[in-house]
C-alpha cells in the first residue's frame, strides 16, 4: 500500500505536466497503453493464467471502462483546470463511496472507527470543494469533473474486489487496463499528434505515468485489496493529496488555497481514526 500511495500521489504530479502538452484522452491512452505492455510483459515472465468465469469477465470489464478509461480522462481533464494538489483531495471522495457500499455490497459491514474517520476525511473534502469554489466557471468545471472521477474511481473498486478473491491481481490489472486501452483508441489520432509535437519530457513523464503509477501501483493495490477490506484499504488512500500537495510544490511551484491545505490535514486525521481498531483478515 505504501508504493501504491506514494505512486499515486506522484501521478497527479506527473499528469498536471504532461498535460501541458498531450490532450486528456490521448493522455490516458499513451498511459494506459505502456500499463498494458508493462502488465503483459510481467505476465509473460512466468506469472500462472487463471480462466475467469463469465461473472468475473463482467466485473473485469465494468472496472476497465470505469476505472482505467473514463476516469483517467476524467481526471487528466480536471487536472487541466485544478491543480493536482486540490484534484487529489477531491478525487478521494472516491474512498468515502468505496467505504459506504464495501459495507452493502461486499458484506464488510460498517465498523464504527472506520465511519467515523470516513466521516471526518470527507469532511476534509469538502473544505478543499469550498476552497476552490471561487465563482470561475472553469475551476467549477474542474471539480465536477474531479468528481466524476471519483465516482468511477470507487466503481472499479467494488467491481475489483470480488475477482481478487480468485484471480491473481497482475491477471486482473492487465486486464482491466488494456480494457481501458481499447476503450480510449478513439484518442489515438490525437495521442499521435500529441506524439509529433510534445516536448521529450513530457513523453517521458508520459511513458513513467504508464509504468509506475499504473503498471506497478495498480498492481500493488490489487495484491492489497485482495488482502484487506475494500473500505479500508480504500480510506488509506486519503494519505494521498498531502503527498501530492508536497510534491505539487516541490515540481511544479503549485500551491493550493490554505483552505484546502487544512482540509488536507483533516483528511489525514480521518485515516489516522478509521485505522484504530483492526479488524479480521478479509476473506479471500
Amino acid at each position: 500500500m505504501a508504493v501504491t500511495v506514494l505512486a499515486w500521489a506522484s501521478a497527479f504530479v506527473a499528469i498536471r505536466f504532461v498535460g501541458a502538452s498531450y490532450a486528456p484522452g490521448s493522455l490516458a491512452l499513451g498511459r494506459l497503453l505502456v500499463g498494458s505492455v508493462a502488465l503483459g510483459v510481467t505476465l509473460l515472465l512466468g506469472r500462472r493464467w487463471v480462466a475467469p468465469t463469465g461473472r468475473e469477465w463482467a466485473l473485469i470489464v465494468l472496472c476497465g471502462l470505469a476505472w482505467f478509461a473514463i476516469y483517467n480522462v476524467a481526471l487528466n481533464a480536471a487536472e487541466q483546470r485544478v491543480d493536482a494538489g486540490t484534484t487529489a483531495m477531491l478525487v478521494n471522495v472516491g474512498p468515502i463511496l468505496i467505504a459506504l457500499f464495501a459495507g452493502v455490497l461486499l458484506g464488510e459491514g460498517f465498523p464504527r472507527w472506520l465511519v467515523i474517520g470516513a466521516l471526518i476525511a470527507f469532511g476534509g473534502a469538502v473544505l478543499v470543494g469550498a476552497a476552490t469554489s471561487n465563482g470561475d466557471a472553469s475551476d467549477l468545471l474542474g471539480v465536477l469533473l474531479c468528481l466524476a472521477a471519483a465516482v468511477t474511481y470507487a466503481i472499479g473498486v467494488l467491481a475489483q474486489k470480488p475477482v481478487l478473491r480468485r484471480l491473481p491481481a497482475v491477471q486482473v490489472t492487465w486486464l482491466a487496463c488494456t480494457i481501458g486501452a481499447v476503450a480510449c483508441l478513439p484518442f489515438a489520432p490525437g495521442l499521435i499528434d500529441d506524439l509529433g509535437t510534445a516536448p521529450a519530457s513530457a513523453t517521458g513523464w508520459l511513458g513513467y505515468l504508464g509504468v509506475v503509477p499504473t503498471a506497478l501501483a495498480f498492481s500493488t493495490w490489487a495484491y492489497a485489496l485482495a488482502r484487506m477490506d475494500a473500505g479500508r484499504l480504500g480510506v488509506s488512500t486519503y494519505i494521498v493529496p498531502p503527498i501530492t500537495i508536497l510534491l505539487g510544490a516541490a515540481l511544479l511551484g503549485e500551491v493550493p488555497p490554505v483552505l484546502a491545505v487544512v482540509g488536507g490535514a483533516i483528511c489525514l486525521v480521518g485515516v489516522a481514526i478509521s485505522r484504530r481498531g483492526s479488524r479480521r483478515p478479509a476473506r479471500r
